[in-house]
């Protein structure tokens, strides 16, 4: 991309911050009236009074403002450019140890990879669909109130724009070759890991800066792999997500002033599931590497469910149960907590952009290595609040 254009798209990524900043600024004041809903204190809140949660609402139009800008001033295809294909589902790598081709001015000898008739259209007006399902249904949950099964349907419906779209869990992607997942199996792995990332964000968006934090580390990270493949389009959009979240973030930071409610959270997590769906489906990076990113999430969410399920508990009851609460409930506070959980969520995306230097028995060692290091989280959670409880 010559320097005038990577000027434009970083200008069009900073005016994505400064939108989202000022609308967040608008809502938490209350300036906008017809947008205004509070978040009362609840058995899963950590904060005692009411607080505007509209911010997803200023992420969103930041990220809409963006994608507009990029769409008009030709930085970002709305569709792939006329005997080009956006997705290689057959991606001629077999891990991340092989070095990534570089382009030639020479014709190639070998035949593109032919993708399916579902990949003739790129990915991006599927995403869109589907993320203005959810934000459009999740803004009226914020509002009034929806049944957890209407809501259900919305996220599978979601899901299944993705599939649609050509975003789809239809390989192993873990380390090592690649093993195709045959259809029967495919379809529902990428519903259910949709419907569950999409939920699990939401789960997690309960302490101030915590979803922002994640979602302007995680989308960056996703952004530098996406460069580092030669995928600009790829590339620009992660990075459009991670500045309207950081212009969020200015709201949200403890004490915050504005949460993203569910509209937000909702949209960030089917956000985060299309996104790792794309470059895996591209052949940007396996799969394991976009869950690398998003682990702090995957497996506080994971683990809490698992655990409140052997419990007998409720699953759909509100609750204060995530590592993240426990461990404000235990004293730490909101500032020492997301700091802490922002270093984690650091280095996880960091050793995902690493994994592409690494073998696969190194990547193998690099899983196990983050297994490890959630297991002592755990371990430290519970010493916190045995030390709490004096």
């Amino acid at each position: 991309m010559p320097a005038t254009r990577l000027l434009a798209l970083a200008a069009v990524i900073g005016s994505t911050f400064v939108v989202s900043a000022v609308l967040t600024a608008l809502l938490a004041r209350g300036r906008l009236r017809f947008l205004h809903v509070l978040d009362h204190p609840n058995e899963r809140s950590l904060h005692a009074r009411p607080v505007p949660r509209t911010g997803g609402l200023a992420l969103l139009g930041g990220l809409f403002c963006g994608l507009l800008l990029a769409l008009l001033f030709s930085l970002i295809p709305l569709l792939p450019p006329v005997g080009l294909q956006p997705l290689q589902l057959q991606a001629p790598l077999d891990s991340l140890s092989q070095p990534l081709p570089q382009p030639s001015s020479q014709p190639s000898s070998q035949p593109l990879p032919q993708p399916l008739p579902s990949q003739t259209l790129a990915p991006l007006p599927w995403l869109g669909a589907a993320l203005l399902l959810v934000a459009a249904v999740s803004f009226w949950d914020d509002r009034v109130g929806l049944s957890r099964r209407l809501r259900l349907l919305v996220h599978v419906a979601a899901a299944a724009l993705l599939w649609m779209g050509g975003l789809r869990w239809d390989q192993l992607g873990l380390p090592g070759p690649i093993i195709p997942l045959p259809l029967l199996l495919a379809l529902p792995l990428t519903l259910l890991y949709a419907v569950w990332m999409l939920n699990l964000y939401n789960f997690m968006d309960g302490m101030d800066g915590l979803a922002g934090g994640m979602a302007s580390i995680g989308f960056a990270g996703l952004a530098l792999l996406g460069y580092n493949a030669g995928d600009l389009t790829y590339a620009a959009c992660c990075a459009l997500v991670a500045a309207a979240s950081a212009g969020f973030l200015t709201g949200n930071l403890p004490p915050a002033r504005i949460f993203l409610g569910d509209v937000g959270s909702s949209s960030l997590g089917l956000l985060a599931a299309g996104f790792t769906l794309w470059g895996s489906s591209a052949g940007r990076f396996p799969l394991w590497v976009g869950w690398l990113i998003f682990s702090p999430f995957i497996v506080d969410a994971t683990w809490t469910l698992l655990r409140r399920a052997k419990q007998g508990e409720r699953l759909w009851d509100a609750h204060r149960s995530h590592h993240y609460q426990r461990l404000v409930l235990a004293g730490w506070g909101h500032r020492r907590t997301l700091g802490w959980a922002l270093a984690l969520i650091a280095a996880a995306t960091a050793s995902a952009i690493a994994a592409s230097s690494l073998t696969t028995s190194e990547q193998w060692q690099l899983i196990a290595g983050w297994a490890a290091i959630f297991i002592l989280i755990h371990l430290r959670v519970g010493l916190a609040e045995r030390v709490a409880r004096g």
